[in-house]
């Protein structure tokens, strides 16, 4: 399946909802580590970058002076097909120390690093240094994802935010309640057109590639069969309560999944951003709930955490998951949305005139 391509301003507001101090990007080479983290801070922070001239030699160099130091050479006698540069440990210990210990002393906030990798292994003295460095500053850093006792260490930290661009959501499910009567629409509003495309396609559109599993749950033969000729799961029910909807929903995915996101079929306007934001939340922080918001507005989509499954499932009759939330008040996190429409639900044909009609 393929992956969403995460944006800056996506991570961004991740990482702001967190609360963590630090920021770490990780992935295979050429996923995009460099361009995200410079997307993140277009003006350049004082840090280190390290580069390559290729089948010969590593640098680092410092971004503030433009001075360089040889950290590896290239040596084809070392065995296997990656890690073919051989440490040369005066470069770290001369410009890469040094550099670190005067970025302490820095006004800036944030310290960039890009990349950390196996060579920095080698070095002790230097990962002593980048672990004193967090301890004065914040750090955002592109490290390679390989598995060394250090790379590891900085990826999960309590107080780092990770974005892991090969699989930056794990295994997160998603239900797409789509079972209301429109009862104050008059009838099914999913199918309702909304700027050129059935009221539920933008829910489907905006939540795809980002779930390891993905179902629509109805009660309409229209919305089943719009899903299915787009090969998205579907469960087909004539059952009443929101909590038959939910329960449906989230049996057909649990299995598979550590966390599930409800997500409501009639919010046109929801971005994949923001569903991608809370996805990233769930990923470094696996005990909350998160939540889209604006101001003080809490809203949906909600994403449970797979703890709180067996709550979700035995919902009382008529409740949903408000119900939950309700009881764990301390474990609810938010993400702020991109603005108040991206929150709001089409009830009746007003809603859907004030929607479509120029506003935004």
């Amino acid at each position: 399946m393929p992956v969403f391509r995460l944006t800056s301003d996506c991570i961004w507001n991740s990482f702001q909802s967190s609360n963590k101090r630090h920021l770490v990007l990780t992935g295979a080479a050429k996923s995009g580590k460099s361009t995200l983290l410079s997307q993140l801070f277009p003006d350049p922070l004082p840090g280190i970058t390290t580069w390559a001239d290729p089948g010969k030699a590593v640098y680092l160099r410092e971004n503030s002076t433009g001075k360089s130091a040889q950290i590896g050479i290239y040596d084809d006698s070392l065995p296997g097909v990656r890690n073919k540069m051989r440490l040369c440990p005066e470069g770290f210990r001369t410009l890469g120390i040094m550099s670190l210990q005067r970025f302490t002393e820095t006004e800036s906030e944030w310290i960039s690093i890009d990349e950390i990798g196996y060579l920095e292994m080698e070095c002790w003295d230097y990962c002593n240094e980048i672990r004193k460095l967090m301890n004065r500053k914040r750090l955002v850093a592109a490290v390679r994802k390989q598995d060394l006792s250090f790379l590891e260490e900085l990826c999960h930290l309590d107080d780092v935010f990770l974005v892991d661009l090969d699989s930056p959501f794990g295994s997160i499910g998603c239900v797409i309640m789509a079972s209301g009567l429109g009862t104050r629409f008059g009838g099914n509003k999913l199918m309702t057109p909304f700027k050129g495309k059935p009221l539920i396609q933008w829910v489907l559109d905006a939540t795809e590639e980002i779930f390891s599993r993905r179902v629509v749950v109805t009660r309409h033969e229209a919305v089943k069969e719009l899903c299915r000729g787009q090969g998205i799961e579907v469960v087909y029910h004539n059952l009443s309560g929101l909590n038959d909807t939910i329960r449906l929903g989230l049996h057909t995915v649990a299995q598979d999944v550590e966390g599930c996101m409800f997500c409501p079929g009639d919010q046109p306007m929801l971005g994949r951003d923001t569903i991608a934001a809370l996805g990233l939340n769930a990923v470094n922080d696996k005990e909350r709930i998160w939540r889209a918001a604006w101001g003080d507005e809490a809203g949906s989509p909600v994403l449970f955490p797979k703890g709180m499954f067996p709550e979700l499932l035995a919902l009382p009759e008529g409740k949903g998951g408000s119900y939950v939330i309700k009881k764990h008040p301390d474990q609810v996190g938010k993400v702020l949305a991109r603005d108040k429409y991206e929150l709001m639900d089409i009830d009746s044909p007003k809603d859907l005139e004030l929607l479509s009609g120029g506003i935004l």
